[in-house]
């Protein structure tokens, strides 16, 4: 599958340039302006509301790109008179799309489109004089991203200008090479990305496995054949015979114990993803507090609750000392508990649910929840000791798991370094795939 077994050109040029050294002889170097247009909307200028409609053009934006198209499925529409204000941008099949704002350099071809179809301000179109497909291969090599680094350094570009971008140099074989070039991109790049897709789901279905572990462990305990009672909540059924079912206020009580003024405590936070950890782990995820006077205690033991965004898992135990937040909630055990168990369970998917049908707001993104809410919830209480055997077997199992999942990721990083060598090697000729196809 390697890019050394293929052979490569006899004789090469020099290319002074400092991003690529050489390019086979006939081959030449042209800057984009030199073979393609490159156009983009400039603001909105002159639009209603009116002009978003429910049907009509398309309206292309980064967002839409699927795998190097663009999914027309996923656009907004616009009207017609939003269409016809920048003829310059109105798309054709064989225009490369690249996106110039955020995360610059998406790309995508324009293909099977059957009706009008523009772009919003984010994207520019490329129609060139050689061959499209290959332009866009060009665009997704290491030669046009190492002239975006060139331009940002000492800096994060997050836009990527025209007046920089259309004297972007690229290596430009004959259209008999482009094509046979593309040819053998298309193919073995399918190829590559066929098994990264399966890997993924693989992780995906590992994910699965892991909430499946995680609720049948904390609701159905340990032991298969144990007796089962009606646990008289909606959202498990049952629990074991010998477990209790209690409300969350009396299993916790929130505490509310301001930090003193010039404190260095460890500032903590709660994430969806990864749970309760030092904001200095962390610094670049959110704004770093220039004080933490009045800012809650928190103890190991207690569980640390984003109100704003609990259900989504924003909610975890704290295996630390410090303070954190006023905007959240801090919870601390009333009676003897594992708090990890009720880590796992707050935390899971299938509670989740429920956390967010007790939270309150008018749309998504403003729900909270509220401990007068979640603190009449009831969930299972196992024997102290049941839930350090719970924990340990989940935490053993999870970290199995886990393995699982980092042999995958490890793989799909593997397969794309060597699709990224594959497509520069072959765009720049360091490679020669015409005897290949």
């Amino acid at each position: 599958m390697g890019s050394q077994t293929l052979p490569v050109y006899k004789d090469y040029l020099d290319t002074n340039l400092e991003w690529l050294d050489q390019i086979p002889k006939g081959w030449s170097l042209k800057k984009l302006k030199n073979f393609s247009s490159l156009k983009a909307r400039v603001g909105f200028h002159g639009l209603s509301s009116s002009d978003f409609i429910d049907s009509g053009v398309y309206c292309v934006t980064g967002t839409d790109f699927r795998l190097g198209s663009v999914d027309f499925n996923s656009c907004y529409f616009v009207s017609e008179k939003w269409y016809e204000m920048d003829k310059n941008i109105q798309l054709q099949n064989g225009d490369v799309l690249i996106t110039k704002d955020g995360t610059i350099g998406k790309t995508a071809m324009v293909e099977g489109l059957t009706q009008q179809a523009t772009l919003n301000s984010g994207v520019f179109v490329l129609r060139p004089s050689i061959v499209s497909k290959y332009l866009y291969w060009l665009l997704n090599s290491r030669v046009f991203v190492d002239q975006v680094d060139i331009i940002s350094r000492g800096s994060t570009i997050n836009h990527l200008y025209e007046r920089d971008f259309k004297d972007f140099v690229f290596p430009v074989p004959s259209e008999s090479e482009q094509l046979q070039i593309v040819d053998f991109l298309d193919s073995r790049v399918e190829a590559v990305d066929s098994v990264v897709e399966l890997k993924e789901k693989q992780i995906e279905l590992l994910k699965e496995r892991k909430q499946i572990i995680i609720q049948q462990a904390v609701t159905q305990g340990l032991n298969p054949d144990v007796p089962m009672k009606n646990s008289n909540v909606d959202w498990t059924e049952q629990i074991p015979e010998h477990w209790q079912m209690k409300r969350v206020k009396n299993i916790f009580k929130m505490v509310m114990e301001a930090a003193g003024k010039n404190n260095s405590h460890e500032l903590l936070s709660v994430y969806s993803d990864i749970g309760v950890k030092p904001r200095k782990e962390l610094e670049e995820r959110g704004n770093k507090a220039s004080s933490t006077d009045g800012y809650w205690m928190v103890k190991s033991g207690d569980i640390i609750v984003n109100k704003l965004l609990a259900w989504m898992g924003a909610i975890g135990l704290s295996e630390y000392d410090g303070v954190t937040s006023p905007a959240y909630d801090i919870l601390r055990p009333r009676i003897e508990v594992d708090g990890y168990f009720y880590h796992l369970l707050f935390r899971a998917k299938f509670f989740s649910a429920e956390l967010k049908r007790h939270s309150r707001g008018i749309m998504d993104m403003r729900l909270r929840l509220y401990f007068d809410k979640f603190g009449v919830l009831e969930v299972p209480y196992p024997p102290i000791e049941e839930q350090r055997e719970i924990v340990k077997f989940v935490k053993r199992e999870l970290s199995l798991v886990d393995d699982g999942i980092s042999l995958f990721e490890q793989q799909i990083n593997k397969l794309k370094e060597y699709k990224t060598t594959l497509i520069n090697s072959a765009v720049t000729g360091k490679i020669k795939v015409t005897e290949q196809v």
